[in-house]
This record gives structure tokens, sequence and C-alpha cells, in this order.
């Protein structure tokens, strides 16, 4: 009799903890949240949901892949997704279209350019006169990639339409693909798929966007400017937790960083991760904090005014919200 009192205690006390565990999840706020394309350059993201320092914040984030700037900004303002995670560009393009309910920015990822110039043949050492006369597969024109890296080009002395044969009429999700059926002598990709191109010997990293272009807004998390006045307490629990997550990427290391983030990328070696996170961490790509700065704003409108994509430039003040930011980085 009294072991059956104290198995039936036991079970009673397991039940409580189970109505518990079920009440504090069912107390997380949701929050949708859409990527533009599956990354390792999102690192941070990825070690957030993790590490649980969206749990922790009260948070219970859905996220979803929605491949192109377009179709994300199309789920955000038709309330198919509460945030997006893409180019700082489309937050200026949808203004431009003049948008009732104005997308802004509110807490910045990545900091620079994510390519890498990828070349057929290994060399020994490159300068990017090297590609006048060469046929280059670029990015999808009016995008963050292909406008940061037509404005390297142009940096180096490199007229992209007279100099070289551009390519860029490829579907983002078929260049690399392209490149290694043998379109292309040069191409510009994200990681990790360079990384695997040189491994597997299909191609060899000779040049990186990201420390020619500079520092920009190149990924950021947005939402309508209703949803952050009106869901205040939920964005900053949001931003709350990305910073702590871009600080266990600055100072874990890479190893680390490449070992919780891997189930998102089942099919890479996590050798091959953990060696893209260092490339990416050694040439400060990964924001250190959510804060879009001034200074990142006027060096994106200056890329996409080289680019011909800008026809007027847009208040750093309209379309970035650093209140949330701010505040997470105290």
């Amino acid at each position: 009799m009294r072991w059956l009192t104290k198995g039936f205690l036991l079970g009673v006390i397991a039940l409580l903890l189970l109505s518990l565990t079920a009440c504090n999840k069912a107390e997380l706020e949701k929050v949708k949240v859409g990527e533009v394309t599956r990354s390792i350059f999102y690192a941070p993201q990825y070690v957030a949901l993790e590490k649980g320092f969206f749990e922790e914040e009260g948070l219970s984030v859905e996220l979803q892949t929605i491949a192109g700037g377009d179709k994300t900004m199309t789920a955000l303002l038709s309330d198919g997704i509460d945030i997006a995670l893409v180019g700082s560009e489309t937050s200026i393009y949808v203004t431009l279209q003049g948008a009732n309910d104005p997308i802004q920015n509110f807490a910045q990822l990545t900091q620079t350019d994510g390519t890498f110039l990828v070349a057929r043949e290994k060399m020994d050492s490159f300068s990017w006169d090297q590609l006048k006369g060469s046929t280059f597969l670029g990015q999808r024109k009016g995008g963050m990639p292909q406008m940061a890296g037509e404005f390297v080009l142009k940096k180096n002395g490199i007229d992209p339409v007279n100099d070289l044969t551009l390519i860029q009429n490829i579907d983002f999700a078929n260049i690399a693909t392209a490149f290694a059926s043998g379109t292309g002598d040069y191409v510009q990709l994200f990681e990790p798929t360079a990384s695997v191109f040189e491994k597997e010997g299909k191609g060899y990293i000779v040049a990186s966007f990201g420390t020619e272009s500079g520092h920009l807004p190149y990924t950021s998390f947005m939402a309508k400017s209703s949803y952050l006045k009106g869901d205040e307490k939920t964005v900053q629990a949001f931003t709350n937790a990305l910073q702590r997550a871009q600080d266990f990427v600055q100072n874990e290391s890479a190893a680390e960083v490449a070992k919780i983030i891997q189930p998102y990328f089942e099919n890479v070696d996590v050798a091959i991760i953990e060696t893209v996170i260092e490339r990416y961490k050694a040439q400060g790509s990964y924001a250190t904090d959510p804060i879009l700065d001034e200074g990142e704003w006027d060096n994106l409108q200056t890329i996409m005014e080289e680019a011909g994509e800008l026809p007027q430039r847009v208040e750093y003040e309209k379309l970035v919200n650093t209140t949330f930011a701010k505040k997470a980085a105290e």
C-alpha cells in the first residue's frame, strides 16, 4: 500500500509537470518569420533558435524559407509572415511603390555582402583585371548581390557592360548548377556553395565581394510599421534574442557555432560549415549588434544608385527603426 501511494504521488507530480510545460508552451507568443534563403550567412538566427534564446524571451518562432526577395516581401505585405529576413533594399523598393504601411528595418543580421568570386581554374595569384574579356555569371538584376557585385567591379576598374560578358538571366537557385555545367569563367556565389565547389574541384574562391564593398545592411529583419507599433513587446523580445545570438557567434569558436547550426544544413559537412563561419567572421560579415546605422544605409543607397536601381533616396529615419536594437544592445 505504501508503494502504491508513492507511485500514485509520483504520477500526480509528473502530470503536473507536463501540464505546466504545456501551459508554458501555450503562453509563448507565436512569430512567423520568413527568410529569403537558407544560408550559413544567417548563422546567428539559427543559433537563436537552437539555443532556445527565442523561447527564453517568451517567443515561439516559426521559420520558413521563401526563395526570392520579391516573394518574401509579398508574404510580409499579405500577412503570411510577421517578420521578414531579406535585403534592406527591398524595403526601399516597396516604399517607392507607395506602400500604405511602410516596411521598417528593425534589426540588422549581416553587415557585408556575403558572396565570393569563384574562378573555374585554380590561380596562384588573382587581380581583378583578369576578368576583362571573360564571361561572368552574376546574380539577378536589381538584387543586392548583383548590385554589390557591379559596385565592386567598377571600384576595381571593370565596366560590367563593356569589359566582360555578363550573364544574369539565370534563376538564383540554378546559378551554381549552370556554372558547374560549364557556363561562365567566373561566378558570384554564396556559401556554402563556394566552399563545396572548391572542395570538389569545380571552382576556386579568388576574392570576396563582402571585403570589397564595405559595410552595408545586407540582410535585416523587417516588419510593417503597424506590427512594430502594435506588438512592441514581441519585437523587443525577438531583438533581445537576436543580440544574444550575435554575442554567442562573436565569442564562440567557428567549430562550436558550426556544431549548433548543422541541423539546418544536413547535407553539408560540418567541416565546411566551420570553414564558412570562420571566413564570414574573419571579414566581419556578421553584425555584432542589431543596430543599423546611418552610414551603412547611405552606402547601401550609393550602391543602388550606381547600379541604376534607385530612382530617389529614402531617408534613414523613414525606413529604419533602431529603438528595439538599441535597447537590446544596452
